[in-house]
């Protein structure tokens, strides 16, 4: 069985066809048992009625709404959590992965690759676009190597691979680098990404910032150590700085009385700060990330799955 994990945002003009395109290619094509789960992320549109209409015509659909937008990633993981498949393949529901890509997914992972991302090697979107995720996914690289550099969603994740990553538990998740560090066999399709036809990108600046900050701060130390290297700097060419003050004293090449050590003291005790605010930090970052305890997102509504809090057997 094949899972077809879809996250929704406003997306009602698209989830029909989404779903009869994808259907239909395997169906065509593969000729194996399938199953989609629809993860509604707070939309505010007529998404949820789509996907419940959806889960009572097909018995292979079941869906899902959050009480609220959490994000993609949540949705994401929600999907992977509950689904059954003996793998599971993530992609959009505003049709600009082309679901032809999905057989090239599939025969890679019945050729024994446990995890198959289609990564962007160009996109039909606007210029301004296509430059912030050049920038986001070229930087990200310094903290993951292996990373490609147009990023990806389109992915494809084996029974085991979803397994490991299930058990991946840290809050604001950066999900193309939780599944680059899984480390299991990956393949990497190239594929470009076509233009929206229907509907509007809710992939907001705001929200391109937040996953930027999840990604270096949940993928790498690099910007703590940066912090406690740029300590280690200050405080370096504080020392060094202080030295030529001591020696100017001793000239007497200095403005005033009193600058000489007001200039030591203010450069090495800023320097240690530096340093000490560095280190604290490595600290505060591991607290802080295994001290929350508020759930990653909260489903309100089940369409088509077994709803835990009723003790109904299947909510059409």
């Amino acid at each position: 069985m094949i899972s077809f994990i879809i996250p929704v945002f406003q997306n009602e003009l698209t989830i029909d066809q989404t779903f009869a395109e994808v259907q239909r290619l395997i169906k065509e094509s593969v000729g194996i048992a399938y199953e989609f789960i629809f993860i509604n992320d707070g939309s505010t549109d007529d998404s949820w009625n789509r996907i419940q209409k959806l889960s009572q015509i097909h018995p292979e659909v079941s869906g899902i709404s959050f009480s609220r937008n959490f994000g993609q990633v949540p949705a994401i993981n929600a999907g992977l959590n509950l689904c059954k498949g003996d793998a599971a393949i993530v992609l959009s529901a505003d049709l600009q992965d082309p679901p032809e890509m999905i057989l090239k997914l599939l025969d890679a992972w019945q050729n024994g690759e446990e995890i198959v991302i289609a990564y962007r090697i160009a996109r039909e979107d606007r210029w301004t676009s296509r430059l912030v995720s050049s920038i986001f996914y070229r930087s990200i690289r310094a903290a993951i190597p292996s990373m490609p550099a147009g990023g990806f969603d389109f992915v494809l994740l084996g029974r085991k691979a979803i397994n490991a990553y299930n058990q991946l538990k840290s809050k604001n998740r950066f999900f193309q680098g939780d599944v680059l560090w899984l480390g299991y066999p990956t393949k990497m399709l190239p594929y470009k990404r076509v233009a929206r036809t229907k509907g509007k990108s809710q992939w907001t600046i705001k929200r391109k910032l937040k996953y930027f900050i999840d990604a270096w701060l949940n993928s790498s130390y690099l910007p703590i150590r940066l912090m406690s290297l740029s300590g280690v700097i200050t405080a370096f060419a504080g020392f060094i700085y202080a030295m030529v003050v001591v020696y100017a004293r001793m000239i007497n090449h200095v403005p005033f009385k009193g600058y000489a050590p007001i200039v030591i003291l203010i450069l090495l005790i800023g320097g240690l700060v530096m340093i000490m605010l560095g280190i604290i930090g490595e600290y505060l970052w591991r607290i802080l990330d295994e001290v929350k305890t508020k759930p990653e997102y909260i489903i309100s509504e089940y369409s088509g799955f077994e709803d835990p809090s009723s003790g109904t057997e299947k909510i059409k």
